[in-house]
């Protein structure tokens, strides 16, 4: 069982998704916030699988929320951002500041449901071709060289390498596993390790160190 907070400043919304995943099987919600600051002190005391968050709400925002529960190292928390506004700064800020994944609301509601899922797996949720607009100029940004300060990747191997460039690329452990003639279980032990190695948060991340370095270029 997906245990998920809901974070939302209409009580609408919360109705919807809350009714939604009462009728799935795997998921369950455990509490809801109206407000950011709701949301770490909710986050902090129940320890969800996923917090399900929008952006602009009043007082603290979904950003701030989310960063002061990813900072956290012993939240087992992960942030699905969900909201009406997909504008590049908000998912920016939204991933600096450790969000898993990042949807927007008129999405389809299996989309959803399936998100909920695949982030509380460790994943990340950005799509190929919404990864190549986001985190490709995300990465041309100035701040990507006072980050890390390194032209190259530093202390992975040459198959490790191979597979951050196919993260990078938006591929799944099971496409990757396709591409290098691996078994999936030996390609997620790769990425396991680089985010080990790279002190990465999530997948979401890695794809953002794929670009700083250099691995992929920005279409």
């Amino acid at each position: 069982m997906i245990r998920v907070v809901l974070v939302d400043d209409q009580p609408l919304i919360r109705t919807g998704l809350r009714v939604l995943i009462a009728d799935t099987p795997d998921l369950e919600v455990v509490g809801e916030a109206g407000n950011g600051a709701e949301a770490v002190e909710l986050v902090a005391r129940l320890r969800p699988d996923v917090a399900v968050m929008d952006i602009r709400m009043p007082g603290m925002d979904g950003i701030e929320a989310t960063r002061r529960i990813t900072a956290d190292p012993g939240l087992p928390t992960h942030v699905l951002v969900l909201t009406t506004f997909d504008d590049d700064d908000y998912v920016y800020g939204a991933l600096r500041a450790g969000a898993a994944g990042f949807l927007v609301k008129d999405l389809a509601l299996e989309t959803i449901l399936d998100g909920v899922r695949v982030v509380a797996a460790g994943d990340a949720l950005i799509a190929p071709s919404i990864t190549r607009r986001l985190i490709g100029e995300f990465a041309a940004r100035p701040q990507r060289a006072a980050r890390s300060g390194r032209a190259t990747v530093d202390g992975i191997t040459d198959r490790e390498r191979e597979v951050l460039t196919l993260v990078g690329r938006g591929l799944s452990n099971g496409e990757i596993a396709e591409e290098l003639t691996i078994s999936v279980a030996t390609a997620k032990a790769h990425v396991a390790r680089l985010f080990t190695k790279l002190d990465a948060r999530d997948r979401v991340h890695l794809v953002i160190q794929a670009y700083e370095f250099g691995l992929v270029a920005p279409s």
